[in-house]
């Protein structure tokens, strides 16, 4: 059981109650969990199980994690339109983005090899829960004459990849602020060993596929 430990104050003698644990640690509150990893692990993953019949919980397709990728080409003539993109995807995600560079040279783009081009996040753990859960129940929403999305456009190892015109659709950007419209690519990358058992999963999740 817990008890109150009385405490004196450095300074004039004060006397404070600082609540403990059994093993004399203050207590602290835990940060809520991801209501959309809470549903899959109570609901999702069992109904996986039973479909694809699968005997090993370890075995259940799971998201692995979410690549958003923002391409700017003007940076290529203009490197400080980096700025605006990195700074946007970072609202949309609530995480620092990277700087991506060219692979190669491309002559015919004036594009050498190392140049900047554009910005990228990767999600892993509650984000990557978080982001999903706002993407399939508020964004792709808010899309003009959406009708849902696409089932083709698995990679055939499980991994799904969804374009987005652009960034006005996420609640955060201000419109306002925008000085251009930039488009994104969103991976999905998931633990399944087919396409089909991806699109279950992510059908289970709330990804409204068009029918």
């Amino acid at each position: 059981m817990a008890k109150d430990k009385e405490q004196k104050g450095k300074k004039g003698g004060q006397q404070t109650r600082v609540e403990e644990r059994p093993s004399g640690r203050p207590r602290h509150s835990s940060k809520e969990r991801p209501r959309l990893k809470v549903r899959f692990e109570k609901e999702v993953a069992p109904a996986l199980m039973k479909e694809f019949e699968l005997k090993n919980p370890m075995a259940v397709p799971h998201l692995n994690k979410i690549v958003v990728n923002m391409g700017v080409g003007e940076a290529t003539q203009n490197a400080k339109v980096l700025d605006p993109a990195a700074n946007e995807l970072g609202q949309i995600t609530g995480q620092k983005p990277v700087i991506t560079k060219a692979k190669k040279s491309i002559a015919a783009f004036k594009v050498r090899a190392g140049m900047p081009i554009g910005a990228m996040v990767t999600l892993r753990g509650d984000r990557m829960y978080e982001f999903f859960d706002r993407l399939v129940n508020i964004v792709l929403a808010r899309v003009r004459d959406f009708r849902g999305v696409s089932t083709k456009s698995f990679d055939g190892r499980g991994n799904y990849t969804l374009g987005l015109h652009d960034q006005l659709i996420f609640p955060e950007i201000d419109y306002a602020r925008v000085d251009k419209l930039k488009g994104m690519n969103v991976t999905i990358v998931t633990t399944a060993r087919s396409d089909d058992q991806a699109r279950a999963l992510l059908k289970h999740l709330g990804m409204p596929f068009r029918a």
